[in-house]
């Protein structure tokens, strides 16, 4: 179902509409946190810089503590940042901020509204804060695209943790903004939940709205979004389409179930690790530019094994995660 005057925001004059033209764009922007005592406080942000494509699902990854939150509550006006710029749907945030912050909606982690306001008074609230004139808002419109109409007139405290955080996606939406941007969204929620959330999200995309998304689930950042920033400790460590990113890399992994019990895996110098899975069952990592998956089966018994099942498979965003932030500092 398409999602009522989701492209309102793009009829409008002040919104710039040309394709070339970043959803958001960030240059070395840094914070540094006030210290305590007279001592120097946490750089929390390096001379972070990258773009978000307009009409894209960008994913923003990194450790814990890594900066993420610092940055998205500087593009929310919540953070005020120490150098550098940024400018959201082409409006700086320091000479702009008005027109910045309606260019975008933010999901926050926390359940944020007041639990005895119906969801219909929420939505009708948070219009009201953005300015949207009684006649163009949109309340009834929004709670029937995130599916939250028969509650209404509920008050928020009854609804279920779903339904919690479906309405902060509607309260996101109240000013039509172009870019979405959710932040840890499925943290701590169930499979269910996490799969409404995320069909609500490629259907907002569907309809134009360019999504900047955090999640510590790397298996669905690798199926969502389309190109994928990592930071860690401040500092932006890739910037690439998500297929380029899984692509980086060059290893491919092979488990071998053989015929007896192992004493030690199979090794060799072409191999970049050979673990034990079970007794009869060994992990080993490979480069595919090196060697092909057929000479490590050779390897494996010329040293007098027995190969009785194969599975294969590819490195993963997973895999690349862990690469480029393991020991980073």
């Amino acid at each position: 179902m398409p999602l009522p005057g989701l492209r309102q925001p793009f009829n409008r004059p002040r919104w710039p509409s040309v394709p070339s033209e970043p959803a958001i764009r960030i240059r070395d922007l840094a914070k540094r946190y006030a210290g305590v005592g007279g001592e120097e406080g946490k750089l929390a942000l390096k001379g972070v810089s990258f773009d978000v494509p307009q009409g894209q699902i960008f994913g923003l990854l990194g450790p814990n503590g890594a900066g993420k939150s610092t940055l998205i509550n500087i593009l929310a006006g919540l953070v005020m940042k120490t150098s550098g710029s940024a400018e959201i749907w082409g409006f700086d945030i320091d000479a702009h901020p008005r027109n910045a912050k309606r260019s975008i909606g933010i999901v926050p982690q926390e359940i944020v509204f007041d639990p005895f306001f119906t969801p219909f008074e929420v939505l009708e609230n948070q219009a009201g804060f953005y300015g949207v004139p009684r006649g163009e808002r949109r309340s009834a419109d929004l709670l029937e695209a995130v599916r939250l109409a028969d509650k209404r007139d509920a008050y928020a405290r009854t609804l279920s943790g779903g339904m919690k955080r479906r309405l902060l996606v509607a309260k996101a939406m109240v000013h039509s903004p172009p870019i979405l941007v959710l932040d840890e969204p499925t943290a701590g929620v169930d499979v269910e939940l996490r799969r409404q959330l995320w069909e609500l999200v490629t259907r907002l995309n569907r309809e134009g709205v360019t999504v900047v998304l955090t999640t510590h689930y790397l298996e669905e950042a690798e199926q969502l979004c389309d190109r994928i920033a990592i930071i860690n400790h401040g500092e932006l460590i890739t910037d690439k389409p998500t297929r380029e990113l899984v692509g980086m890399m060059g290893e491919k992994v092979v488990e071998v179930t053989v015929d007896r019990d192992m004493a030690a895996p199979p090794a060799h110098a072409l191999f970049k690790k050979s673990e034990k899975k079970g007794d009869r069952m060994v992990a080993i990592t490979y480069d595919k530019d090196t060697i092909t998956a057929g000479q490590v089966l050779g390897i494996v018994a010329e040293q007098g094994f027995v190969v009785e099942d194969v599975t294969t498979r590819e490195a993963d965003l997973e895999d690349v995660f862990v690469s480029l932030t393991s020991g980073a500092g």
